[in-house]
C-alpha cells in the first residue's frame, strides 16, 4: 500500500488535484480500484501536507433487482474514519431489463455518472474522485485511436463548470498491477460486481493488447504515460515540472466508471 500511496501523492502533487479545505467523494463500485483508493486517500489524510474531508458513495445498480451487500464496506470504512453512503438506483433495471441495450456500459456509465455528481454536491463535496488508473488510460487512448479515428483520453482532472465540480482521478501514475498488489497484500475488502457483462466488454481487447505490448517491451506503459505528459493533450501535462522520472513500473502476469 505505501507504493500505491506513493504514486498518488505524487499525481495529486504534479496535477494540483487536491486543495486545503477539500469535500472529496470517492465513488466506490465495491472493486479492488475505489476500495484502494479510499484507503489510499484516508492514509494521505495524515500527511498530504492540506487538509481536507473524505466521503465515500456507492450507487447500487440493483442488478436483477436484488441489491448488492455492500456490509464487508461499510465496516472497513468505518474503520478508516470514511463518511460511507449507498445509494440504490433502478440502473440495472433500466439498462438490462427495460431498454435492453446491445451497448449496456455507455448508458450504464451516463447514469452512473450524472447520479454521482448529483449525489456528491448532495453531500456537500467539490470534488469527485474515481479509482481509473495508469492501465485504464492507456486502454482509453488505444481504443479511442483504434474505434474513432481520434488521439485522446480522460483527462487527470476536470471542472465540470455545469454542477461546478471537479473530478480528479489519483491513481493515475500507478498501474492496475500497484492496485492488484495493493489490495491482495492489505487484505482489503472487494464487493464483486454482479453486472451480467462484467469482464466481457470491449475494453478487454485493449487490456489484451496493453499486456501483449508489455511482453514485448516492459517499458511500453511508462513510454505511453511520457507520451501522454510530453504531448500535454488532455490535460496530461502535469501542473509542477518535477514529473517522475524513474517510475517503475513493476510487471505482473495477470476496470472503469
Amino acid at each position: 500500500m505505501q507504493r500505491l500511496e506513493g504514486l498518488a501523492r505524487k499525481a495529486i502533487q504534479d496535477y494540483e488535484m487536491i486543495q486545503q479545505g477539500d469535500r472529496v467523494c470517492v465513488g466506490v463500485s465495491g472493486g479492488k480500484d475505489s476500495v484502494a483508493l479510499v484507503t489510499a486517500l484516508a492514509h494521505l489524510r495524515r500527511y498530504l501536507g492540506r487538509e481536507f474531508s473524505l466521503v465515500a458513495l456507492t450507487l447500487d445498480p440493483r442488478f436483477g433487482g436484488q441489491p448488492t451487500d455492500y456490509s464487508p464496506l461499510l465496516d472497513y470504512f468505518a474503520r478508516l474514519g470514511v463518511e460511507y453512503h449507498i445509494q440504490s438506483t433502478d440502473i440495472g433495471q433500466i439498462v438490462f431489463e427495460e431498454r435492453k441495450e446491445s451497448n449496456p456500459c455507455a448508458l450504464c456509465a451516463k447514469f452512473r455518472r450524472g447520479m454521482l455528481h448529483n449525489k456528491a454536491k448532495e453531500l456537500g463535496c467539490n470534488k469527485v474522485a474515481l479509482g481509473h488508473h495508469l492501465d485504464d488510460a492507456i486502454e482509453t487512448f488505444y481504443m479511442n485511436l483504434w474505434k474513432e479515428g481520434r488521439i485522446g483520453c480522460f483527462r487527470p482532472v476536470t471542472y465540470l463548470s455545469r454542477k461546478d465540480i471537479t473530478i480528479i482521478r489519483p491513481f493515475i501514475l500507478a498501474t492496475e498491477a500497484d492496485v492488484r498488489r495493493a489490495v491482495a497484500r492489505g487484505g482489503l475488502p472487494v464487493v464483486k460486481s454482479r453486472c451480467p457483462v462484467d469482464g466481457h466488454t470491449t475494453r478487454e481487447s485493449a487490456k489484451t493488447f496493453v499486456e501483449e505490448m508489455t511482453r514485448k517491451d516492459k517499458a511500453f506503459r511508462q513510454k505511453t504515460l511520457t507520451a501522454l505528459q510530453d504531448s500535454g493533450i488532455d490535460g496530461w501535462a502535469p501542473v509542477h515540472t518535477g514529473r517522475m522520472k524513474d517510475l517503475t513500473l513493476q510487471e505482473e502476469s495477470y476496470d472503469i466508471i
